[in-house]
């Protein structure tokens, strides 16, 4: 039984350079003090209308957007209850893949796992060939663009491309860890719903989910005969058109934090922001090469977040203690079973590569390279 530790409120600040959440802006944060209103005054339509209009703007999207209070896994749930009546299919390539198709079945559909060893990326023949083999066909193709856990940026756009010739299947993207720094033309891949949670490259505490919907996919819920109810895109989107709000009562303070955030991301632009990511991944990329391994596949390297092979045998854990005491500076070991195997630094959000540098710095004193 887990006991209760108190909190004290006397902690130092550490700077983030975690998979998420990540670092966040003082006058993001401020913004979270202002006095509380309710959610069903015309303040509060001021407020969402904003908040949703700004984020297909910089998604570059004419797909509908739910903001909810709630993490990105309320997306697994609520797009699988809404789209697939049956089957599903999910290439599985680390953890969070595999959680996406447990959370399927769990919900009573039945998934069709292409599975791959963690570090290597899902590939589009794979999904072609288990389409082509299905008798029955799939409602939905579910998969991670970028698996948190093992630093994989997966070929979504060829997927979704392919996709174009199965037009009875939906296609499901988690997006939670690259969204926001990691640039995709939703429609041009024929992506139906994709979605992330705030606190990752969006550079939000943590609290909100956001999911683009397109007209299938809402017209295919309509036509269902049950769906997500929370998640529920016909109950979001006709809230939010007859209303301009939510349907159940949001977190107005981090709705308050993600308008002030999101004109900081509209004023740097998507195609500024998609580059500063590259930069630092490319920077993290060639320390990683320098002084450990990679452990991605060649070529599907992640833009938010390196997943870096322990081949010199460091201790993994008493490394990350050690920066974080000496520096302040938090990064993450490996996932699971590869916790001492590999590392993994999040450069996503307002992060910089000098930043980054920063924390490479402390890990080569720390670990004497």
């Amino acid at each position: 039984m887990t006991k209760k530790q108190e909190y004290t409120g006397d902690y130092p600040e550490k700077t983030l350079y975690l998979p998420g959440p990540t670092e966040v802006r003082d006058d993001v944060i401020e913004e979270m003090a202002q006095p509380v209103f309710g959610h069903r005054m015309d303040r509060m339509t001021d407020l969402y209308t904003t908040i949703v209009e700004d984020t297909k703007e910089f998604l570059g999207t004419d797909q509908d957007v739910i903001i909810l209070t709630a993490s990105g896994t309320e997306f697994w749930e609520s797009t699988t209850l809404s789209l697939v009546d049956d089957r599903m299919l999910v290439p599985t390539s680390g953890a969070f893949s595999e959680r996406q198709a447990n959370v399927a079945e769990r919900l009573g559909k039945e998934v069709d796992r292409i599975e791959y060893e963690w570090g290597q990326a899902v590939k589009p023949d794979d999904i072609r060939d288990a389409l082509e083999a299905s008798d029955e066909g799939y409602d939905v193709v579910g998969m991670v663009m970028n698996e948190t856990s093992t630093g994989v940026r997966n070929p979504v756009e060829e997927i979704g491309d392919l996709l174009g010739d199965y037009p009875d299947t939906y296609f499901v993207v988690d997006a939670i860890s690259c969204l926001g720094g990691d640039e995709i033309d939703i429609e041009a891949h024929n992506i139906d719903c994709i979605f992330t949670s705030v606190q990752k490259a969006f550079a939000m505490p943590p609290g909100l989910a956001v999911c683009t919907v397109s007209e299938d996919a809402y017209e295919r819920e309509v036509g269902k005969e049950s769906a997500s109810w929370y998640g529920g895109f016909q109950r979001c989107l006709d809230y939010y058109d007859r209303k301009g709000q939510t349907h159940s009562t949001p977190a107005i303070p981090l709705m308050l934090a993600y308008r002030k955030q999101m004109k900081h991301m509209l004023d740097e632009g998507h195609d500024a922001r998609d580059q500063r990511h590259q930069e630092m991944a490319e920077y993290t990329r060639e320390w990683a090469r320098e002084h450990f391994g990679l452990f991605p596949e060649d070529g599907y390297e992640s833009q938010t977040v390196t997943c870096i092979e322990n081949t010199r045998g460091i201790d993994v854990a008493a490394t990350v203690e050690q920066v974080s005491e000496e520096y302040d500076m938090v990064f993450s070991s490996g996932y699971g079973d590869l916790s001492e195997e590999s590392f993994r630094i999040g450069h996503m959000g307002e992060h910089t590569v000098e930043s980054i540098k920063e924390l490479t710095d402390a890990i080569e004193d720390v670990a004497d390279l």
